[in-house]
């Protein structure tokens, strides 16, 4: 008979979880064990260890953590720690009902923007992808730090996916795959803004060009549920 169960975990869930991780180095979006993914999980979440390496991951690694606010990580099942990063994948899926899958990677074209602090702004209408006119850069806080957790979530707010001051990305989505491909847009998109700024300064796209994109999004390659909710 096949184990449903891993230390109290769903073995499917956990590996799923695992092959987004993994996904990350596939798809060049981290090196390393930089970066981390969760999905969010009965009563609190599922999430990559901390210090573990991805190809290394086993079911039993994976930790399930408790939405309870707190200075300390909930740990309801899993022998490892949660990744330092915890406390803003709680605090989103606190403020995010619509949220079910988180992937925050240290990619090469949106580090680089965040280290400028720049947002990704209207210069191609995919931008609109992510939920707005823009692709926000958050204040920067050292890392694992409830002062960073703040300022991921406020650049969150209506949004599907933010840039992190001198840091990486964070991408939401209602399941791991659309977090997974809602990060390899971002990658591409501040791929495609740095090599234009090479070039010189791109053409925005206006405020209203933007709605009207966003309406043309909607029901497009995506179900209801990512859509952003403030």
């Amino acid at each position: 008979m096949s184990v449903k169960r891993v230390a109290g975990i769903d073995r499917a869930a956990a590996l799923d979880l695992i092959g987004t991780a993994c996904a990350l180095h596939t798809q060049r979006l981290t090196v390393a064990n930089s970066g981390n993914v969760s999905l969010r999980y009965e009563n609190g979440f599922l999430i990559t260890p901390s210090g573990v390496l991805y190809e290394q991951l086993t079911p039993q690694d994976i930790v399930h953590v408790g939405l309870k606010e707190g200075d300390s990580a909930n740990v309801l099942a899993g022998h490892r720690a949660p990744s330092s990063e915890w406390r803003f994948h709680r605090d989103i899926y606190l403020a995010r009902p619509d949220v079910s899958a988180i992937v925050h990677t240290h990619s090469h074209f949106c580090s680089a923007l965040a280290c400028l602090r720049r947002e990704i702004p209207a210069f191609h209408y995919m931008v609109a992808k992510a939920g707005g006119d823009s692709i926000r850069c958050s204040d920067y806080a050292t890392f694992g730090t409830q002062a960073l957790s703040d300022a991921v979530v406020k650049a969150l707010q209506d949004r599907r996916a933010c840039l992190m001051a001198n840091h990486g990305m964070v991408a939401l989505g209602s399941s791991l795959q659309s977090a997974l491909l809602m990060a390899q847009e971002v990658e591409s998109l501040a791929g495609q803004y740095c090599e234009a700024l090479k070039l010189g300064q791109p053409v925005l796209l206006d405020a209203e060009e933007m709605v009207r994109v966003a309406r043309q999004f909607e029901g497009y390659g995506q179900q209801a549920s990512d859509k952003p909710k403030a």
